[in-house]
């Protein structure tokens, strides 16, 4: 494909959309991902496709929220395509969302409720008024033995902004608990803090728009070719477009694909992002390439600052992050002169005991040099899940409101009890539980009971079995899924139903702040509901029912909109009727407000005086460092063709042929000191526990460094890597360090 040609221009007739269904669909070319290869190809519409009905949706999994045309016929999806009208990806899919009908009808769906008798029978099919009643009866009895925060709800970014809603609404509202936390802790919980401590207010400033028009990137702690497959694509074609001008900067322990398109990689130490950020602002202010005006008329703190930076000279900074100082001055220099320029990381940030002050470090850069506010400029955390942000903005961790709402702030909970007319003081004024202290709390027996809703904790929290002694020590274990058997349900003593992508509809919040609607398009099997159906359903067999008396999803998301009037993110102008029609950005405060397409325009950020805060770290280790014991850094991540736990993914063949099985990375000088052979089948261990794998020899990984992915389960025969890591978490955002831990490896002993 032609580097000059816009990423936008798809060719031929958009399907026509009527209040969200559409009609036949015209002949016209799409792009998609082939998955064996990674490449972009255009395919053209097939003359079955136009037998389809079509509706818009959205992908289901990560944060980068592409539009998709869902085609359907006899209560099946046939087919889906990019949406080639959505701002996110305008038509281009990635493999994951190219293979979307297929993880759809699957033998192990979840159709009816399902109960255990005791921990020790087997789940058996019941009805949802038994399911309900045992919950409700169960619940009552612990709230009055124990108090409200002896129950909780885990729940996850996949979930729709209705089902968040109606799940706080419940807990926080007319529980009396707090303890309502979601996955999403494990994912951007650090961003979160960094954009709140240094901006003043949650999520990114800038949009994806932005990156047609950058002249320079920084991606840091993110492998984007993998995880953010089509925001990568739309980086790569903008280095194509303009190779000269456009500068793109990899800082990884990995050299993964996203680095090929780096005109410099920094393959740092894994945990020194501190010691880099640092350096790099050291040698943007000795070479007089900051922006002055704009720290002084916009920013505090930088006085502080500067007293921190000069102890992070380049021969310093570089012997911490083990690469040579001319790297970390050329890094600078690029950034530094760059017309506008963004930065984009993940994971590899935010997955960390010093993860905050990683984000608050990549924002100084921005403020320090002006790049934020502006068209192709901006910090731009991207985000692991598709509603990770819509779940913050309905209060879906343990310290959150409604409406970017604190627990702590008597305001704001006072605000929220008038609009849920419950009594005055019924909010609990302490934050809830947050994913890890949620699950110790229940391992201990100070949480009675937890509901896991659209999540499968039992591969993805960190320290296993802790989290495994947390499920067996509770006196009862919900869990809402799509499918039986995961790890998870098979530790529940309740699995219900839920409906999926394409079976219900709502509204989620991508990366970007885009809201867009989710049509439904097929029924859900036999008694499968939304999830907030579900919790509806239990408020009434609580004897809630006529605050929960919600009939369609639309009415939940009218009762949200109030929560947010007069907030940050007010989205008092979008309605399901608009979202028929298009996207919107918040804020879009009124029926006549367009998409609100960068924050911060006019230099006034969200700090009550309006000024950015400069926020100084100093480098510090992680919280479990190699020894003689343990002498090599274990590192976790994804792979492209798969997408968390692989409860939908790993159903998908050609999403398997790529990577049938987990692997370990290991740098040959470190196989050599093990005497590891590349295809061997090894086992890394560490203070918690072991994990084993087949060997993979590569270059890309720093010595020292060895790489697992996360995505198997003891379900698929694989040992969990997350067996080994470590639950320490960063004292701000409560993020777990799932990027670093100290282990051993050596041959396993049963090849």
């Amino acid at each position: 494909m032609s580097p000059e040609r816009p990423f936008d221009s798809a060719q031929g007739a958009r399907p026509e959309l009527v209040e969200g269904r559409a009609k036949r669909v015209e002949p016209r070319i799409v792009m998609q991902v082939v998955q064996e290869t990674g490449d972009i190809v255009e395919t053209p519409l097939t003359e079955d496709d136009l037998k389809l009905t079509w509706n818009k949706s959205v992908c289901p999994y990560c944060g980068v929220g592409c539009g998709v045309l869902v085609g359907h016929q006899d209560g099946r999806v046939r087919k889906v395509r990019g949406d080639p009208n959505h701002p996110a990806n305008f038509g281009l899919l990635c493999g994951k969302g190219a293979t979307l009908p297929q993880m759809v009808q699957t033998p192990d769906r979840l159709a009816h409720p399902m109960m255990r008798a005791t921990r020790e029978s087997d789940l058996q099919r019941t009805s949802w008024d038994a399911a309900l009643e045992r919950i409700a009866a169960q619940w009552r009895r612990i709230i009055q033995d124990h108090g409200p925060d002896a129950v909780a709800f885990y729940i996850s970014g996949q979930l729709l902004t209705e089902d968040y809603y109606v799940v706080n609404k419940l807990a926080k509202g007319f529980l009396g608990t707090n303890n309502v936390d979601s996955n999403s802790r494990l994912c951007m919980a650090s961003a979160v803090s960094g954009y709140v401590t240094s901006l003043g207010a949650d999520a990114p400033p800038g949009c994806y728009a932005d990156i047609e028009l950058a002249d320079g990137f920084l991606l840091i702690g993110t492998n984007t070719a993998a995880c953010h497959p089509v925001t990568f694509e739309r980086i790569r074609r903008r280095k194509l477009a303009a190779p000269t001008r456009v500068k793109v900067i990899v800082a990884d322990p990995r050299q993964t694909r996203t680095a090929e398109i780096a005109d410099l990689y920094l393959p740092i130490q894994p945990g020194t992002d501190v010691a880099l950020l640092n350096g790099m602002l050291h040698v943007l202010a000795q070479a007089n390439l900051l922006d002055a005006q704009f720290i002084h008329r916009h920013t505090t703190g930088w006085d502080v600052l500067q007293q921190v930076i000069e102890r992070y000279p380049p021969d310093r900074a570089a012997a911490l992050c083990g690469i040579e100082p001319d790297q970390i001055r050329e890094a600078a220099t690029l950034f530094g002169q760059a017309r506008a320029a963004m930065s984009f990381w993940s994971m590899g940030l935010n997955q960390s005991t010093h993860g905050t002050a990683k984000n608050n470090c990549v924002i100084n850069l921005h403020l320090a040099t002006g790049q934020i506010g502006r068209p192709g400029t901006g910090p731009f955390s991207l985000t692991g899940q598709p509603n990770a942000m819509g779940g913050r903005e309905t209060g879906g961790l343990a310290h959150l409101l409604p409406g970017h709402r604190l627990v702590v702030k008597e305001q704001d909970r006072r605000a929220v009890e008038g609009l849920w007319g419950v009594p005055e003081g019924r909010i609990n004024p302490k934050p809830g539980l947050t994913a890890v202290e949620l699950f110790k709390a229940l391992a201990e027996g100070r949480v009675k009971s937890v509901w896991i809703l659209c999540t499968n904790p039992m591969v993805s929290m960190p320290n296993l079995a802790l989290a495994r002694q947390a499920l067996a020590k509770a006196a009862l274990v919900i869990v809402n899924d799509i499918y039986h058997p995961t790890e998870t349900t098979q530790l529940a003593d309740l699995v219900l139903p839920a409906a999926q992508w394409s079976e219900r509809d709502g509204t989620l919040t991508n990366s970007e702040r885009c809201i867009s609607y989710v049509e439904q398009a097929i029924d859900p099997p036999e008694e499968a509901l939304p999830d907030w159906q579900i919790i509806c359903r239990f408020a009434q067999a609580m004897g809630l029912g006529s605050a929960f008396a919600f009939r369609t999803a639309e009415e939940v998301y009218e009762e949200y909109k109030r929560l947010t009037h007069g907030q940050d993110l007010d989205v008092g102008g979008v309605t399901y009727e608009r979202l028929k029609r298009g996207s919107l950005q918040w804020p879009c405060p009124t029926p006549s407000h367009r998409s609100t397409m960068r924050r911060f325009t006019n230099g006034v950020f969200a700090h009550p005086d309006g000024k950015a805060r400069f926020l100084s770290h100093d480098y510090e280790a992680p919280a479990e460092t190699p020894d003689e014991q343990f002498p090599l850094i274990l590192t976790t991540g994804r792979v492209r063709d798969q997408w968390h736990t692989m409860t939908r993914t790993g159903k998908i063949p050609v999403l398997m042929k790529k990577e049938p099985e987990s692997f370990i990375e290991l740098n040959p000088a470190d196989a050599a000191r093990f005497s590891i052979s590349d295809g061997e089948l090894v086992t890394v261990r560490s203070r918690r526990g072991a994990a084993s794998a087949m060997c993979r020899l590569t270059q890309s990984i720093k010595p020292g460094t060895c790489f697992m992915p996360f995505h198997w389960g003891s379900l698929r025969g694989a040992a969990v890597v997350n067996e080994t890591t470590l639950e320490a978490f960063d004292p701000v955002s409560k993020q777990p360090e799932l990027k670093f831990c100290a282990v051993s490896v050596e041959k396993a002993t049963n090849q």
